[in-house]
């Protein structure tokens, strides 16, 4: 290599449409941050592409020179997978373009774009797709791992809901990926992560939904046992409509929250009814109610979608620090109910938070091994969330994450949602694609034989 990489860079990638960062650059450090502030890496360029022929290139380059390649969509990615120490990061950040079609009821989406982009773009037309519960989460990295959030009962995952990929491989080809042409391909990149090239454009099927019913309810965490078992009970039963997601955490000091609950540690369900009826909300959520105390606070209402996808934004800014782990969850025996209230009453600082996002519905309409992601049989993904605004917090936010992990890992289904994963072994990863992995490994042989797409939760190529 001539020079520094970007010196390199500068010289060979002449024409590139977009920009080339490097560490002697004035925006340097605003490029290479992502949102967990955890992680801290300083790639030795970042070339934000504008186009997928720039996309393309990058790979070129980082493969002519030997430097290992990053992907990064919304840098959101809790072990900070869309950025390297010392290498290339292909930053997809400036394609931006959505375009949505009521007619067919589709959008295609840059593969650069947030969801709460997207979000806006649909609800115009009063339509929507599965996303993820934070709007400045990018599109595709919460796609390609699965895409969890609040309309999952009704809509299934985001995966569900991908109807056709534009992907850059890592010899640089620019293929289309759907069910009839490169359907190994496109099979893959629904659950398999970043593994199998870099997805500049995707189209969604949309769903007719512009108002939802939704919001939190909140009770004592000292009746954390008493809901989750009520919550477990219920929820599987309840019409596909209703979603809700249980949590333990504290309630910010901020409106719209009474100022008597400010900072109280709480158990509560964030609820989304997606018929947009606030009166038949209310019975289907009327026998979970009735079944528990009086909550401390009852929240749900109409809202626009979009509002709904945005409410956790200004909570969780980019630039706090966060600590994952997360299982797949089939059963929740009086024993781990236990375990998750003890440890929920426990967190640490007022951030962190458990959640309990339930995986059947509409989930469950799609087979085990139609995509990769393999625990279509079980009823929750658990994520265990340590999270503050002070490095200084870094360790003890990590080490409630870990020991509640440890705790309940034993009631778990063996695997993981691979997007809320840490850095955790290549064992981890084939626990979480089951008999998949393997099928997973053969694609990625024919599209990616070198691992060039290894710095994600990677699938090795078969041998």
């Amino acid at each position: 290599m001539s020079g520094t990489p970007v010196q390199a860079a500068r010289s060979e990638l002449t024409g590139f449409t977009g920009e080339l960062i490097g560490p002697d650059d004035a925006g340097y450090e605003q490029a290479r941050a992502v949102y967990n502030a955890m992680i801290d890496k300083r790639p030795a360029l970042l070339a934000r592409c504008a186009d997928a022929d720039a996309v393309a290139r990058v790979i070129g380059f980082a493969r002519a020179q030997g430097l290992p390649l990053a992907v990064r969509g919304g840098g959101h990615h809790g072990a900070g997978l869309g950025t390297v120490d010392g290498g290339v990061v292909a930053d997809l950040s400036p394609l931006k373009d959505v375009e949505v079609d009521p007619e067919s009821r589709t959008v295609r989406v840059g593969g650069g774009c947030v969801w709460g982009e997207v979000d806006r773009a649909t609800n115009a037309h009063g339509l929507a797709t599965p996303s993820g519960i934070i709007s400045t989460t990018g599109v595709g990295g919460l796609t390609t791992g699965g895409g969890l959030g609040h309309l999952t009962r009704r809509c299934g995952l985001t995966i569900d809901n991908l109807l056709a990929a534009d992907v850059v491989l890592a010899d640089g080809q620019r293929v289309r990926a759907d069910a009839d042409e490169n359907s190994d391909l496109f099979w893959a990149i629904r659950g398999g992560s970043g593994n199998f090239g870099v997805v500049t454009s995707f189209v969604f099927r949309l769903h007719e939904i512009s108002t939802v019913v939704a919001g939190p309810t909140f009770w004592p965490v000292e009746n954390g046992a008493e809901v989750l078992a009520a919550y477990r009970d219920f929820l599987p039963n309840a019409p596909r409509e209703l979603n809700g997601f249980f949590m333990f955490g504290t309630v910010p000091p901020a409106p719209p929250f009474p100022e008597e609950l400010h900072l109280r540690k709480v158990a509560g369900v964030v609820w989304c009814y997606a018929g947009g009826d606030p009166e038949a909300a209310a019975r289907e959520m009327a026998p979970l109610l009735d079944a528990l105390p009086q909550p401390l606070m009852h929240a749900p209402g109409p809202l626009p979608h979009p509002e709904l996808q945005s409410m956790f934004d200004g909570l969780y800014p980019p630039g706090h620090q966060w600590y994952w782990r997360a299982d797949f969850v089939n059963d929740i025996p009086a024993e781990a109910v236990d375990l998750h209230a003890e440890f929920g009453a426990r967190t640490p600082t007022m951030h962190s938070t458990m959640h309990l996002y339930p995986i059947d519905g509409a989930v469950h309409d799609v087979g085990p091994d139609e995509t990769p992601w393999a625990y279509r049989d079980s009823r929750w993904a658990s994520v265990y969330a340590g999270v503050d605004p002070d490095p200084a917090n870094a360790e003890l936010v990590k080490r409630w994450t870990v020991d509640y992990f440890d705790a309940l890992h034993p009631y778990s289904a063996g695997g993981a949602y691979v997007n809320m994963m840490m850095h955790e072994g290549q064992e981890r990863v084939r626990a979480s694609y089951r008999g998949n992995y393997d099928r997973l490994a053969r694609v990625k042989a024919d599209r990616d034989p070198d691992n060039v797409f290894r710095l994600n939760q990677n699938i090795q190529p078969a041998r």
